[in-house]
C-alpha cells in the first residue's frame, strides 16, 4: 500500500512539472530553483539532525578501549588503542571513522546445542558495512560533476578508475556493483543483528 502511495504522489509531482513547464514556462522554477532549494533543504536538515545529535545528553561513558593506559614511565603505552593525547584521539577517531576498526573486532555469539556460548568473528558484516559506505562515498564523489563546472579533475579520475571495465550502455560502475551486493547481504543481517 505504501508503494502504491509513493507512486501516486511521484506521478502528481511528475504532472506538476509537466504541467508548469509546458503551460507557464517554468523551466527557471523547475530547472534552477527547485534543485538548488532541495538542496539547501537537505544541507539545513541535516545539519540540524547533526546539531540535535550532539546536544543531546550521554547518560553513560562507556570506552571501548583495550590497550595499556599510560600510566609509567617503562611501561609502552597503546597510544591508539587507549588515547591519552590528541594526536591519539584524532588517530583513533580516523580509524574508526574510515574503517569500522570497533566492527572489524565485533564477535558474534551463539549457543549451541550443548548449551555452551561459543564466540566467533563476524567478518562478512564488517566488509558489506565498509564495502556499502566507501562505494557509496565514491558514488557522491563522482556525482560532484553535476555541480562543478568545470569538472575537477580527480573526479574524471574517479569516475575513470571506477567505470574501468566499461561493462554496458551507460557504463556498470565497480562501486553501483559492490553497493547492490552490500545492501544485499545487510538487509536481512540488520534483523538478524
Amino acid at each position: 500500500m505504501n508503494a502504491v502511495i509513493a507512486a501516486l504522489a511521484v506521478a502528481v509531482l511528475l504532472l506538476i512539472v509537466a504541467l508548469g513547464v509546458a503551460g507557464a514556462n517554468l523551466e527557471y522554477v523547475f530547472g534552477v530553483i527547485v534543485p538548488y532549494g532541495a538542496v539547501a533543504l537537505f544541507l539545513l536538515g541535516f545539519s540540524y539532525r547533526v546539531l540535535k545529535w550532539a546536544g543531546s545528553a550521554v547518560p553513560f561513558r562507556i570506552t571501548t578501549t583495550s590497550g595499556q593506559q599510560k600510566s609509567l614511565a617503562f611501561i609502552k603505552e597503546e597510544n591508539l588503542e587507549n588515547p591519552h593525547n590528541l594526536i591519539g584521539v584524532l588517530g583513533r577517531m580516523a580509524l574508526e571513522v574510515l574503517f569500522f576498526r570497533s566492527l572489524f573486532r565485533n564477535t558474534k555469539a551463539k549457543l549451541k546445542e550443548d548449551g555452551n556460548l561459543a564466540y566467533g568473528r563476524d567478518k562478512w558484516l564488517w566488509a558489506g558495512a565498509i564495502g556499502l559506505h566507501w562505494s557509496f562515498l565514491i558514488v557522491l564523489l563522482r556525482h560532484f560533476r553535476f555541480f562543478a563546472e568545470p569538472i575537477p579533475s580527480f573526479v574524471l579520475h574517479l569516475q575513470s578508475l571506477d567505470g574501468f571495465f566499461k561493462i554496458g550502455v551507460p557504463v556498470l560502475y565497480f562501486t553501483g556493483a559492490i553497493l547492490l551486493v552490500s545492501v544485499t547481504y545487510l538487509f536481512p543481517v540488520s534483523y538478524t543483528h
